[in-house]
């Protein structure tokens, strides 16, 4: 069964509500599984180990994903919304995408 937009919009409300890091934490931990968080995570590394240029299978042996985790990870950072070089970008993390 499809999950309403609403839902959604409400989901992204509630983390952009959190007002400090350690809130987001709290958060994250009480929303989140532990593999759930640890996906985001990994998810996370990727997208930063591309955005340094990488290779994808240079990073699928480093951190032990398969190589179709990797190259999703880079459509989203070349071809998505640009969230991800926004987040880069603030981070303070070199993108040279």
């Amino acid at each position: 069964m499809p999950i309403p937009q609403r839902q959604y919009r409400e989901l992204y409300a509630l983390i952009a509500a959190a007002k400090n890091k350690r809130e987001v934490e709290s958060l994250l931990n009480d929303l989140l599984t532990p593999q759930e968080l640890a996906s985001l995570a990994q998810r996370w590394q990727e997208i930063q180990l591309l955005a340094r240029g990488i290779p994808q299978r240079e990073i699928a042996a480093k951190i032990g994903v398969s190589i179709s985790k990797i190259t999703r990870g880079s459509h989203a950072l070349q071809y998505g919304t640009g969230a991800f070089k926004t987040m880069l970008k603030r981070m303070g993390k070199r993108s040279e995408k």
